[in-house]
């Protein structure tokens, strides 16, 4: 896990955060996508996200292979919703329970922790108890559930939101 850096995505990093996000698509409700992403369409997603700010992105690099990111982007687009951002983490698969979802996670609140930022939220596809123990590990409080608001392969999905505060 050492040999494992953690640093800000850069573009070049897109086509291995693709892949990975790509692979919850197809196989697992984490993301209420039911259609792989395009190239194109991830670089749109990412052209949101700065070195400074409330919109970040940071990557988990294994040698020269991305194995996981973390972002905060915009939690709604109405004004008053400024200082509140939606957490998002995905690790490639084989990688859940070494650690790197925390590092990750702490990298970017971190970078966060000088923003004008009140509240962060994360939803979570429920059942997923690795998602939902990071989350409370990383000050996360359940403050609801959004029941069957999802509907995927073949059957519908509850999602639980999480906030931690500043």
């Amino acid at each position: 896990m050492t040999d494992i850096a953690i640093r800000e995505a850069r573009a070049e990093d897109l086509p291995a955060l693709l892949a990975i996000y790509n692979h919850y698509v197809v196989h697992t409700p984490a993301t209420f996508d039911v259609e792989p992403k395009t190239l194109a369409e991830r670089q749109a997603w990412f052209a949101q996200f700065r070195r400074a700010g409330r919109y970040r992105c940071f990557v988990a690099v294994d040698g020269a292979a991305a194995v996981g990111w973390a972002s905060s982007a915009r939690f709604k687009e109405k004004p008053a919703y400024e200082t509140t951002v939606e957490a998002s983490i995905y690790l490639a698969p084989g990688r859940a329970g070494q650690g790197l979802g925390r590092r990750l996670y702490e990298t970017l609140f971190a970078a966060l922790a000088g923003e004008d930022i009140h509240r962060v939220f994360a939803g979570i596809t429920v059942p997923n108890e690795a998602s939902v123990a990071l989350h409370e590990r990383m000050g996360f409080k359940l403050v609801g559930t959004y029941p069957e608001v999802g509907r995927k392969f073949g059957r519908y999905w509850d999602t639980a939101l999480f906030m931690k505060g500043r």
